[in-house]
């Protein structure tokens, strides 16, 4: 079996396969490793670590034309999927609710696809989520962003000119970004306050030292993989005047709220921004998806009322080293159920990881969360 990785064609400067994993994937009897020239420079990761690795450098269209399996981290364009040899397996994180002509290439060229974030959110399956993986990167470095745009410091400080408070910091959703960005506030030595619809985190936001914001009555779904699900009228306005009145308090806000098929639920109203301190940060790691922030530009930060919002979903870009090292694990992690002990790839579709990552197979798509 060959398997090669190819360099990211957009600006993310992570990389799919990092020379630890290739040792790694060594040791499971995959004999021929392509990786392109250059994949992994902006990460830290010269060519020649790849080569020590035991890893060949090849052309991009050689790996796409002649490999089995292909790694990358975003899901390719029509053009590379064109030159994929028939038949190829191609794992990435392919964000199938958007990218869905990309699904539909996949399925015409026969062309057996896997989305990474689609691997279901359970013990078994922990080490090969890079829904978790990247968000404590986006969580971590959220909070390092807001710490730099702030006017102000984040932990208190007693001094010959005055005592300085801490700032006030309040984070929106408790999944693995959130709970990060609880953890590195509080360490920043910020006040820390955090809000989720899902009841079963108010432990874990405790523990991390921060206060747990209470809503009565939400509706939640252990079927949704530890997923905010959409939410009754009713909750809805109790949610948004609690959220209100905690937020013109705040100094920091991280948002990350996000429900998996649909638009990023909003959260901070233009009204909330307008009776916030001037001076202010919001930053929304749900930009990419609308954002939970009514203003949201993904990509931009704007100001608003003297408040600054930053929409900013490709945090995990910008730590590309241990980023990279996190989801090339993840991939290691997952391939080590797809090998046999011949180093041969085996789909089996019993298997409910496999089975629920799965998008294309034998020409057509199989997953019916993107039917």
């Amino acid at each position: 079996m060959i398997l090669g990785s190819i360099k990211e064609s957009s600006s993310d400067l992570r990389t799919a396969l990092t020379p630890e994993v290739i040792t790694q994937l060594k040791k499971l009897k995959i004999e021929t490793i392509w990786t392109e020239c250059g994949q992994g420079l902006a990460a830290g990761l010269p060519d020649s670590q790849y080569i020590d690795a035991g890893a060949e450098l090849c052309e991009q269209a050689k790996i796409l034309k002649e490999s089995d399996l292909i790694l990358s981290v975003n899901a390719p364009n029509a053009a590379q999927i064109q030159q994929t040899k028939a038949g190829a397996v191609w794992i990435c994180a392919m964000n199938p609710y958007v990218n869905k002509d990309v699904i539909t290439y996949f399925a015409n060229q026969k062309t057996s696809s896997f989305a990474l974030e689609f691997v279901p959110r359970t013990t078994r399956a922990q080490a090969m989520d890079i829904m978790s993986s990247q968000a404590t990167v986006a969580g971590y470095k959220a909070v390092l962003c807001a710490a730099n745009h702030l006017p102000r410091f984040f932990p208190m400080f007693m001094t010959a000119a005055g005592s300085i408070k801490p700032a006030k910091v309040l984070i929106l959703g408790a999944g693995v970004a959130g709970l990060q960005a609880i953890a590195t506030a509080k360490k920043l030595g910020a006040v820390v306050e955090a809000f989720d619809v899902r009841s079963a985190v108010k432990e874990e936001v405790q523990s991390l030292g921060a206060k747990f914001v209470e809503v009565d009555g939400a509706t939640e779904d252990r079927s949704a993989g530890g997923y905010a699900v959409e939410q009754t009228d009713e909750y809805k306005h109790r949610q948004a005047k609690a959220i209100h009145d905690h937020a013109i308090k705040a100094d920091v806000i991280i948002t990350t709220a996000q429900i998996p098929g649909r638009p990023a639920p909003k959260l901070i109203t233009k009204e909330t921004i307008t009776a916030m301190t001037p001076g202010a940060v919001i930053v929304d790691l749900a930009a990419s998806t609308g954002g939970n922030c009514e203003g949201t530009v993904n990509n931009q930060i704007i100001t608003m009322n003297g408040v600054k919002i930053i929409g900013n979903s490709s945090f995990p870009s910008e730590m590309p080293g241990d980023a990279s090292k996190m989801f090339s694990r993840n991939i290691l992690n997952l391939l080590k159920i797809m090998i046999d002990i011949d180093g041969n790839l085996v789909l089996n579709f019993d298997d409910d990881i496999i089975a629920a990552s799965c998008i294309t197979h034998g020409g057509e798509i199989r997953n019916d969360r993107v039917n």
